[in-house]
C-alpha cells in the first residue's frame, strides 16, 4: 500500500511538473504570422469583433484559453472580463463550486466471505482548472468511476462487523484515496459518505434471531439474580420474624390490610394454634 501511494505522488508530482513548470513552446514563425493576421481582423472590423473578443466568466468559473491548440497561461482567467482573438483562441469554463453525485450500489464479497451491497456519496470540487482540462477528458466522469472501484478495493478488505462499525474511518480511508488518485486531475475530494449497507434477507434473519437469542439469556440471567436476591432478603425476614412470634400476627394483620384496600372479596383469617390450645386448656380444667 505504501509502495503505490508514492508511486502515485511521484506521478502526480511529474505531472504537475509538466503542466505548470515547464515553459510553454514557442509558436514559430507561421504561428505568431496567424496571430498577427488575427489581430489585423480584429483591429479592421473592430465594432463587429468587439462582441466575439469580449468574453464574461462568474465568479464560481475559471477559463482556460488555448490559442492554436496551446494554453495562454498558466493561470486561468477571471472570474469577469477577459479578451480571446477570434479564429485563433478557444477557452473552456470550468466550474469551482462543490459538485455531488451518487455512488451507485456496489455488491462485493467482504472480508469474511458474506455478500453485501453498499452505495454512497461523493463530494469533489475543482482546485486546478488547468489540470481538470488538460490532463483529463471528462474530470467528473473519471471521478465517478474511480469512486466505485475504490469503494469496491477498501471495502473488500473489511469484514462484515467493522463494515457496520467502523462506517467513518472507512469513509475516511476512500477520502484520502480518492484525494490522491484525483490531485493529477486538479480534484479536490472534500467528503465520502457511506449511505447505507444492505445485508441479504436469510443474513438479516439470522442476525435478528442471534440478537433475540441474546436478549432472551441476559434477560433470563437478571431474572435468575432477582430471584437469588429475593431469596436472600426472605431469609433474613423469616430470621427476624423467628425471633418474635407477635412479629408473625402483625405480618398477617399487615397483609389482610393490603387485600382488604385492593378489593372487597372473603378473607380466610388465618387463626394461631397457641390461642385454640389456650381456650382447650380452659374447658379440661
Amino acid at each position: 500500500m505504501t509502495t503505490v501511494i508514492r508511486v502515485q505522488n511521484q506521478q502526480t508530482e511529474s505531472s504537475r511538473h509538466i503542466i505548470q513548470d515547464d515553459k510553454p513552446p514557442s509558436l514559430g514563425c507561421f504561428g505568431w504570422f496567424i496571430i498577427f493576421i488575427a489581430i489585423i481582423i480584429t483591429i479592421g472590423l473592430f465594432p463587429v469583433t468587439m462582441f466575439m473578443c469580449i468574453k464574461i466568466v462568474k465568479e464560481y468559473e475559471r477559463a482556460v484559453i488555448f490559442r492554436l491548440g496551446r494554453i495562454v497561461d498558466k493561470k486561468p482567467k477571471g472570474p469577469g472580463i477577459f479578451f480571446v482573438l477570434p479564429c485563433t483562441d478557444t477557452f473552456r469554463k470550468v466550474d469551482l463550486r462543490t459538485v455531488t453525485f451518487d455512488i451507485p450500489a456496489q455488491e462485493f464479497l467482504t472480508k469474511d466471505s458474506v455478500t453485501v451491497s453498499v452505495d454512497g456519496v461523493v463530494y469533489f470540487r475543482v482546485f486546478d482548472p488547468i489540470c481538470s482540462v488538460a490532463n483529463v477528458s471528462n474530470a467528473d466522469h473519471a471521478t465517478q468511476l474511480l469512486a466505485q472501484t475504490t469503494l469496491r478495493n477498501v471495502l473488500g478488505t473489511k469484514s462484515l462487523s467493522e463494515l457496520l462499525s467502523d462506517r467513518e474511518g472507512i469513509s475516511n480511508n476512500m477520502q484520502i484515496a480518492l484525494d490522491e488518485a484525483t490531485s493529477v486531475w486538479g480534484i479536490k475530494v472534500e467528503r465520502v459518505e457511506i449511505k447505507d449497507v444492505k445485508l441479504p434477507v436469510q443474513l438479516q434473519r439470522a442476525m435478528a434471531a442471534e440478537a433475540e437469542a441474546t436478549r432472551e439469556a441476559r434477560a433470563k440471567v437478571i431474572a435468575a439474580e432477582g430471584e437469588m436476591n429475593a431469596s436472600r432478603a426472605l431469609k433474613e425476614a423469616s430470621l427476624v420474624i423467628s425471633e418474635s412470634p407477635s412479629a408473625l400476627q402483625l405480618r398477617y394483620l399487615q397483609t389482610l390490610n393490603a387485600i382488604a384496600a385492593e378489593r372487597n372479596s372473603t378473607i380466610i383469617f388465618p387463626l394461631p394454634i397457641d390461642i385454640i390450645q389456650h381456650f382447650t386448656s380452659k374447658k379440661n380444667e
